[in-house]
């Protein structure tokens, strides 16, 4: 399988279970100035199992990326998951005039599940209506080239979107790739991004538009380009497939599944509720990993078929929280699961190596 399973050790178990032992009785007592979390996180990397992958060219130290979201929304965020010692990071989705960009308060809703007696009950689906940065392009690209200054040797990657304009499609790619990124993560998938504007879903679900951006993107980008897909389409094969053809070098999948949270009784409103209004928005969170997984399989036994050998890649996102979460991601075909949530740094790489090692059987 092509990914993690081929760059691991057959001992690689073993020594991850020693380390992990090695890491809690003699842990050194120096360099607090970071948290527990990250100070794990940041030794596992140097003394656990060799986890690097190469994906499309680019050297990891790991496979667990930080996806674009709230994660990604500025420089000092994403030092931060550096400096945790995730994989890679993509930044919050651009586009070259913010200025059309408007995120409203609130734009989260939270779906719980039944508490049992005497707990509170769990949070297992959020629904958001955020959209892309709001934040001025120009300071998103200054951000990005000190981010690969001071961290030349971590993958960052840019996520992008426009409207259906070859120019700007043109110019976004050649203004962000000066910045020093390592590849493009291109958001054909967002459910409530601007569809007005053909702009996100509503150009990923149109393979005929998909197909004509994505050979735009291609003819232009000299790095490689992942297109996230979305979940929201009958057969989510049929616009990898497209993407990958028209020169693609990678898909990530999921993005969000359309939804509406809740009506409240109360109120008689939606939510999330904006001065009485709402709208489908996107549903993320531990609920939707069973579908991502499917979505994910379906794509992994696609790429199999159609493109052996070929170098392309799979990134797979849904609903990741914990190390054996990730482990089913890998086990179905991906080379690098993304994780975007405000908890990241509860997900250590020592914990999840233990559990990624056991990933040498074959599952697609």
């Amino acid at each position: 399988m092509a990914g993690l399973t081929n760059t691991l050790r057959l001992g690689a178990l073993d020594q991850a279970l020693s380390a992990s032992s090695e890491l809690r009785n003699h842990a050194p007592r120096r360099d607090h100035r970071l948290p527990r979390s990250q100070r794990v996180m940041v030794r596992a990397a140097a003394e656990g199992p060799d986890l690097s992958v190469t994906v499309n060219g680019l050297k990891l130290p790991n496979p667990f990326v930080i996806g674009s979201g709230p994660p990604g929304t500025n420089y000092t965020v994403m030092k931060r998951a550096f400096d945790e010692g995730w994989g890679g990071v993509i930044a919050k989705t651009v586009s070259l005039d913010s200025s059309k960009v408007v995120n409203v308060t609130p734009r989260y809703a939270r779906l719980k599940a039944s508490a049992l007696s005497g707990k509170k009950p769990e949070v297992i689906g959020w629904e958001n209506i955020e959209l892309i940065s709001d934040r001025p392009f120009e300071t998103m690209l200054a951000e990005m080239k000190q981010l690969k200054e001071e961290y030349p040797d971590r993958i960052l990657i840019a996520s992008i979107m426009e409207e259906y304009n070859r120019d700007a499609w043109e110019e976004i790619i050649e203004r962000v790739e000066e910045t020093g990124v390592d590849a493009f993560e291109v958001n054909f998938s967002c459910p409530h991004g601007m569809p007005e504007r053909k702009m996100g879903m509503a150009m990923g679900q149109d393979c005929s538009v998909l197909d004509e951006v994505c050979g735009w993107i291609n003819a232009k980008a000299t790095i490689p380009v992942w297109a996230k897909m979305t979940p929201n389409i009958t057969d989510i094969t049929q616009p990898a497939r497209v993407a990958l053809n028209a020169g693609c070098e990678g898909v990530a999948a999921i993005n969000t599944i359309t939804s509406v949270m809740g009506i409240n009784l109360d109120t008689l409103r939606p939510e999330p509720c904006v001065e009485g209004y709402s709208t489908p928005g996107g549903y993320s969170s531990k609920a939707v990993r069973p579908i991502a997984l499917a979505k994910v399989m379906s794509i992994a036994q696609m790429m199999k078929a159609e493109f052996p050998g070929q170098n392309k890649s799979l990134s797979g996102i849904g609903g990741i929280e914990t190390g054996d979460h990730a482990a089913e991601f890998i086990l179905l075909g991906a080379d690098t699961v993304q994780v975007s949530f405000e908890r990241h740094s509860s997900i250590t790489v020592h914990i999840i190596s233990v559990l990624i090692v056991m990933s040498n059987v074959e599952c697609v």
